[in-house]
């Protein structure tokens, strides 16, 4: 009788601590589940206070990589046409590149050559030209295709409803882009479709650049306050665009002397001027952008700057 209630005991025994095995495991379960569902709770908030870094797709470059065309977007012309915005991103941060308009640049249907750059600047350079197509192009598209260290890139230009843009007129603060001339009484332009004019320079003969500006000098910032180092309201940037020589500038981004006002939200006046040499010749497209206190690209958002192009006939 002992033996059988002590056996008896014990197996009870056996069986309170498989049931309080069974509910501590239960009970670790649940822990670590809830501090797994915990963790990918956080994660939001922790990508929040710690933004991720972009990652190049491949190692940075100095010379041999490819350049593509960038579809910024398109608007409407007030003669109920529409404009395509273009600009490009050269990979390379030390090589520029020639690339003729052609078979290794090329934009399609009705090219190979509709007034695309020639010379390609390193980096990334925004909606540097537009291409004008009919009130009726409805669904078609172009293509711009550019090969450049045996690598060949293309994208398409569409009037999709998505890349809808107003590069003319900024909604939320009102800015509009400054205002053009190459005469200071001359013809004006705004905005990215710009204006074109002509010169004549000789071989290693200075050719004087000047332009005139204009501009609302609005700003916005997140705070509704100025920045401490707030530059001009303007400012200019001479590049090549086309041409079989070297085109060397007295400055890039001359400074832009003020005319009148000068703080934000005042009304600005200024000129600026600078000098290209060249050392071949041949025809020529100098490309000058303004920007004003939204920086290039607007920041990314397509507004606010005004293009230009000067062409040029260089004689020897």
């Amino acid at each position: 009788m002992f033996f059988k209630e002590t056996r008896k005991a014990t197996q009870e025994a056996q069986g309170r601590e498989k049931r309080h095995k069974k509910q501590t495991g239960r009970f670790d379960f649940l822990c670590l589940l809830c501090a797994v569902l915990c963790l990918l709770w956080s994660v939001p908030f922790l990508f929040a206070r710690f933004p991720a870094q972009n990652l190049p797709l491949e190692p940075v470059h100095e010379s041999g990589a490819s350049i593509t065309g960038a579809f910024e977007g398109w608007f409407q012309n007030a003669d109920g046409s529409f404009s395509l915005l273009l600009g490009y991103f050269n990979r390379n941060t030390k090589q520029e590149v020639d690339i003729p308009a052609g078979p290794d640049n090329r934009i399609e249907p009705g090219g190979p050559d509709q007034g695309q750059p020639t010379h390609f600047l390193t980096g990334r350079q925004w909606g540097m030209f537009t291409l004008k197509v009919p009130a009726d192009f409805g669904k078609n598209k172009l293509t711009w295709t550019i090969v450049a260290n045996g690598q060949t890139m293309v994208i398409p230009a569409s009037l999709h409803p998505d890349y809808e843009i107003s590069p003319l007129f900024e909604a939320a603060t009102g800015n509009t882009p400054p205002v053009l001339r190459f005469n200071e009484n001359g013809p004006s332009a705004q905005g990215p479709a710009g204006m074109t004019v002509d010169r004549v320079a000789k071989i290693g003969t200075p050719l004087s650049l000047s332009v005139w500006a204009q501009d609302d000098a609005r700003l916005s910032t997140s705070s509704g306050a100025p920045p401490r180092s707030l530059g001009s309201p303007v400012t200019v940037r001479w590049t090549k665009f086309r041409g079989p020589g070297e085109v060397i500038f007295a400055s890039t981004s001359p400074e832009v002397q003020k005319l009148a006002g000068g703080t934000p939200g005042v009304p600005f006046a200024g000129k600026a001027t600078t000098t290209a040499t060249f050392s071949a010749p041949g025809n020529y497209v100098l490309h000058v952008v303004l920007n004003d206190y939204s920086g290039e690209g607007g920041q990314g958002f397509q507004c606010c700057w005004t293009n230009g192009q000067v062409k040029v006939r260089v004689t020897p």
